[in-house]
């Protein structure tokens, strides 16, 4: 029987990564982190999506590092709320931004990978895709996720592969995957302010709308930004 563990942050792109791992095991066990995001309503996102692909979800597991990321994190914009988020204009060319969360991806994967060991599953997906990469997020890269495979390679018993399904593809070509998945996009979080609305602005909705766009596809979700060319 095929088990993967999956972090499901109720974005765009690990909603669509939820659904091809829903597809390829026979048990899925969906794993959230509320670290105190300003952006948790993804969380809340992440439980719709949870029930939205709820016939081979085996558990949904929610796990508290709220205080672990507000002590050590505090220069991230997305764990301080006196840091305001970058917008995508205003970072071009930085090699890492303030919206950058100092080793939040290894932490978590080495947590999901913990969790997978436990429940006898030998895969963990990660969410990263090629805009994060560009972006100039070093733990959503290809080399890191072939370094942090070396390293649960190292385990003496139960070896569990990670692997990143969009890690080379645009928002385009996620978009299309999702479609096909029938994920619903309307229950979807992808902005980094904890607002109503998507703001429009960020580094995260910049390249979730230009996705839509290269799609000729208005996006499902509301933002405060009004001159979007849908």
């Amino acid at each position: 029987m095929s088990k993967a563990v999956v972090p499901i942050s109720g974005g765009l792109d690990s909603s669509v990564i939820l659904s091809i791992a829903c597809k390829q095991h026979d048990e899925v066990y969906a794993i959230t982190y509320n670290y105190g995001q300003k952006h948790n309503k993804e969380i809340l996102c992440a439980g719709v999506q949870v029930d939205n692909f709820s016939s081979n979800i085996e558990e949904h597991k929610i796990i508290d590092m709220c205080h672990v990321f507000k002590d050590i994190s505090f220069k991230s914009s997305l764990t301080n709320n006196d840091v305001p988020v970058a917008h995508a204009k205003d970072v071009l060319g930085d090699a890492q931004t303030v919206n950058y969360v100092p080793f939040r991806n290894m932490m978590m994967l080495s947590i999901a990978c913990s969790y997978a060991e436990s429940v006898g599953a030998d895969t963990v997906y990660h969410g990263s895709a090629l805009v994060d990469s560009q972006a100039g997020y070093w733990d959503g890269s290809i080399e890191f996720l072939e370094n942090i495979n070396n390293l649960t390679a190292l385990n003496r018993k139960n070896r569990i592969q990670i692997k990143a399904p969009l890690i080379k593809a645009s928002k385009k070509e996620i978009i299309i995957m999702g479609q096909h998945n029938k994920v619903n996009f309307k229950d979807t979080w992808t902005c980094y302010e904890g607002k109503e609305k998507a703001c429009g602005y960020c580094t995260a909705c910049s390249s979730r709308i230009q996705g839509f766009l290269d799609n000729k596809i208005k996006d499902p979700i509301e933002y405060e930004r009004t001159d979007i060319p849908w």
